[in-house]
């Protein structure tokens, strides 16, 4: 029997480039909420993954940018802090929008730091190949990668082979977690997370980043099933308005779709209770910070 291998893989880069899509496809199943809303990702999360002997400990971390309220400073905190101490540390590029001031603001972050750096480009299925090399060849010459890959999370495409290299450069060392463990995060964190996920796929457009899930209880009950209770916040009347929806037709829609995850998701029979409620200025509520899985940023 080969020896077992097990390393920390920090996952970063600017919003929307797909960390939390790839993770997920690493991985073999969701752990990690997706988006087309740019900044989705808000605490660290790690997805495990196990190739052949390895245990591959991916960090999904916030995605990094120039923050403004104490809200952007504690995700971009924990970005960072994410990749502290990690084995190896992977920038996600989003290959069909190239070369921006957020990407060279992450690159910039990165170019001294000591740990093993490699490159993935992203989303390979919808951008222009010869873009593609010539933002390798620009981003290499920014910062020293050990290696550069061309993945889409989407489709597949080059997730196999990075997930094998991955795991060619994870040193020796007993497994962390159980084989069958594919996340480090709790089933109270996950339904709170599944539940942004769908007031933002079907809020979007409409809904501002000021909105967070608070679960204010979580019951197993003896028939195995799960009872929730989740309170929705946001800043203003007009924003309980947009999710509750005519005649509460959208926050009934969020509710349903995000029970029918968690059902597939969890195993079990699941009972889902939200409610909208107003709570301006949630963004400075210590205690919130900790149940989202962010530390406190002055």
């Amino acid at each position: 029997m080969e020896a077992q291998k097990c390393g920390l893989i920090a996952v970063v880069g600017a919003p929307n480039a797909g960390k939390s899509t790839l993770v997920n496809a690493l991985v073999g199943q969701k752990v990690a909420i997706v988006s087309p809303k740019a900044q989705t990702t808000r605490a660290r999360l790690m997805g495990i993954a196990i190739h052949d002997d390895a245990q591959l400990l991916l960090v999904d971390t916030p995605g990094i940018f120039d923050p403004a309220r104490r809200l952007d400073r504690a995700m971009v905190a924990a970005a960072w802090e994410g990749s502290d101490g990690a084995d190896l540390i992977a920038l996600v590029v989003d290959g069909k929008g190239g070369i921006g001031p957020k990407v060279r603001s992450v690159v910039e972050g990165l170019k001294d730091r000591r740990e093993r750096k490699i490159l993935i480009l992203n989303k390979v299925d919808i951008a222009d190949k010869p873009r593609l090399l010539g933002h390798a060849a620009s981003l290499n010459e920014l910062a020293e990668f050990d290696d550069t890959f061309f993945v889409s999370a989407t489709t597949g495409d080059g997730v196999a082979e990075l997930k094998a290299e991955l795991a060619k450069r994870m040193p020796q060392g007993p497994w962390h977690f159980p084989a069958d463990q594919v996340s480090d995060a709790t089933d109270r964190m996950l339904a709170a997370e599944i539940t942004r996920e769908q007031l933002y796929h079907l809020l979007h457009a409409e809904l501002p980043y000021a909105t967070a899930i608070e679960t204010e209880r979580y019951t197993e009950k003896p028939d195995g099933s799960v009872e929730i209770y989740q309170q929705i916040l946001v800043e203003r009347p007009t924003q309980r308005a947009i999710v509750l929806g005519q005649g509460g037709s959208k926050i009934k829609e969020i509710g349903s779709r995000a029970r029918a995850e968690l059902m597939q998701l969890l195993g079990v029979k699941v009972q889902l209770f939200l409610h909208v409620k107003v709570r301006p200025g949630w963004e400075e509520d210590r205690d919130l910070y900790r149940e989202i899985g962010l530390d406190w940023v002055d």
